[in-house]
């Protein structure tokens, strides 16, 4: 009896810790003096579908924002750049043009649409992380049907035409590489185009790619030879392999660094840099969207461990060629009610959260990550808040952007950060965020007069709760007196979805209620400035859930 008596003590004991654990005060240490490694902007990478939204109205406006949120140049990735059409865009569709033929088969470059893209990227200091892809209809081994008539609702292989196959040619398919890259050092220099990433094609190993292996290693190949004709200082990689298509991401690698090459006939072929992608995988589960954050570290675990295992590989640049809470940025929350979460703060919670913990995978294999691509932009001409993955709606900034705006004015080295209500990395591989207390967690650098932290309160459930007070120790700085900025994300602040439903969710709003939303869509400055002394304790502010707030520091 004592002995059972002594066991039902513990267990409730073990209850009672547990519960007051998962409701206890969020306390976090920022130790300055503990640097981790340089401040990589590997966020300041992005991507879309569409390529002919990015010099229409909206899609300038955007460009024009991302490119000012960050102080080193922003990578930008799109589909379609070599797809037969007239330019006019439509959902998951693009077109440039760029190779026909004349009646005899002889080819025909028109560069005007490719142009019209590179040169909005390139006037705002960006740079192409250039896809070379998908087949133009005159060199498709199967061009009919061509371009599709995909709907959000519809099935999604009705997107893969005649685009998605191989060459018939494949000198000729070579030869359009080497005159596309010919034609961009030509119009942007020479040391320019060397700045860029070139890569080949999008999830071979999946839906996108209707070859086979030996076909794509042999498409990969002839793109290669042709760019390093044109440019033999050129950047090329591959194989933006879907999340779980690390088999193919394998043998692409071995096919790089071992097998003969189909155009040389050498052993190996170019490879300047590894890429793959990462999704999660949002589901509804009694009637609330719960994310699953798991999933997308997991796709970049797996995909790390292909790439630890060969010691050819050691500092080659990587680069996550799409980092997503999940697949399909164009379907909308209407026919896919996982995604609800787009709109409102959980998408900006996620972002804080994941990028963290993706800095932290970085660390533990160290992998010289030069980017994750955040596969967002916006949809030219579509309803407003139709729940896309996109960072702006019409003109008007989601709560996401401002995430990226944080992180744009960190700088200098990561520092080290403790909280008692961070989960841990392998929790989170093994279970994503799920128990009952929300994730709270830092995020912080340190330069030479400035420091800044993030802070998030994140769950992979979208519920709503009561604010938590953050305790925030700001350690080893070197200055007792420092100034503190504080911005912040939550329902009422940098949100304009919440302004836009409280207008009534209008479709057709006016410009004064336009000229308030974008005001709204900004960052948002909590007050003034204020003077903190770190002799004095810790700073505490409140964060609701999904949450995130940011603290920059100056002395």
């Amino acid at each position: 009896m004592y002995l059972l008596k002594k066991a039902c003590f513990f267990i409730g004991l073990a209850v009672f810790t547990y519960t007051a654990n998962a409701q206890s005060k969020a306390n976090i240490q920022v130790n300055f003096d503990k640097n981790i490694a340089p401040m990589q902007p590997i966020w300041a990478w992005f991507g879309y579908d569409e390529p002919n939204y990015t010099y229409m109205k909206d899609g300038r406006k955007l460009l024009t924002e991302i490119s000012k949120l960050s102080t080193v140049p922003v990578y930008v990735r799109t589909h379609n750049l070599l797809t037969s059409g007239d330019g006019t865009p439509a959902l998951k569709w693009g077109s440039t043009n760029a190779y026909t033929e004349d009646l005899k088969g002889n080819p025909v470059y028109n560069w005007k649409i490719v142009d019209q893209i590179f040169d909005t990227y390139v006037k705002r200091g960006m740079k192409p992380l250039a896809q070379i892809g998908f087949m133009p209809e005159a060199l498709s081994i199967k061009p009919f049907p061509y371009q599709h008539k995909w709907k959000p609702g519809a099935r999604y292989d009705e997107i893969l035409t005649g685009w998605a196959y191989p060459p018939k040619d494949y000198k000729k398919w070579g030869n359009l590489v080497y005159e596309w890259v010919k034609h961009c050092v030509e119009r942007y220099g020479k040391a320019e185009v060397e700045s860029w990433y070139w890569e080949v094609w999008n999830e071979p190993d999946g839906a996108y790619w209707k070859g086979t292996q030996a076909e794509f290693f042999k498409l990969y190949d002839y793109a290669a030879d042709g760019l390093k004709r044109a440019l033999p200082t050129a950047k090329i990689g591959g194989a933006n392999v879907t999340g779980g298509g690390t088999r193919f991401l394998d043998a692409f690698i071995k096919h790089c660094l071992t097998d003969t090459n189909y155009v040389t006939g050498k052993i190996g072929s170019p490879l300047d840099a590894v890429l793959f992608h990462a999704k999660g995988s949002p589901r509804v589960v009694d009637g609330t969207v719960v994310m699953n954050v798991r999933a997308q570290l997991r796709n970049i675990d797996a995909n790390y461990k292909i790439i630890r295992k060969y010691p050819q590989l050691k500092n080659i640049p990587v680069i996550i060629g799409e980092s997503d809470p999940e697949g399909c940025a164009a379907c909308g929350m209407s026919t896919n009610p996982e995604n609800a979460y787009r709109n409102g703060t959980m998408y900006s919670s996620y972002t804080a959260a994941s990028f963290a913990r993706l800095y932290e995978l970085t660390d533990k294999y160290n992998i010289n990550l030069l980017g994750a691509v955040t596969w967002s932009f916006e949809f030219e001409n579509q309803p407003w808040f139709a729940g896309f993955r996109d960072l702006a709606t019409n003109g008007v900034d989601k709560p996401v952007l401002n995430v990226f705006r944080m992180f744009g004015q960190m700088k200098g080295n990561r520092v080290e950060t403790i909280s008692n209500r961070m989960y841990n990395l392998n929790s989170i591989l093994d279970s994503s965020i799920r128990k009952t207390q929300t994730d709270i967690g830092a995020l912080a650098t340190k330069a030479d007069r400035t420091a800044a932290v993030i802070i998030w309160n994140y769950h992979d459930e979208d519920k709503t709760g009561t604010k938590e007070t953050v305790s925030i120790s700001l350690n080893q700085l070197p200055a007792k007196t420092v100034n503190i900025t504080q911005y912040l994300i939550d329902t009422d602040n940098s949100n304009a979805y919440t302004e836009w439903k409280k207008m009534g969710s209008p479709q057709n709003p006016d410009a004064k209620q336009i000229a308030t939303l974008e005001k709204s869509g900004q960052l948002k400055m909590m007050g003034k400035p204020t003077k903190f002394n770190t002799g004095n304790g810790p700073f505490e502010m409140e964060l609701a859930r999904q949450g995130v707030a940011f603290l920059k520091l100056e002395w």
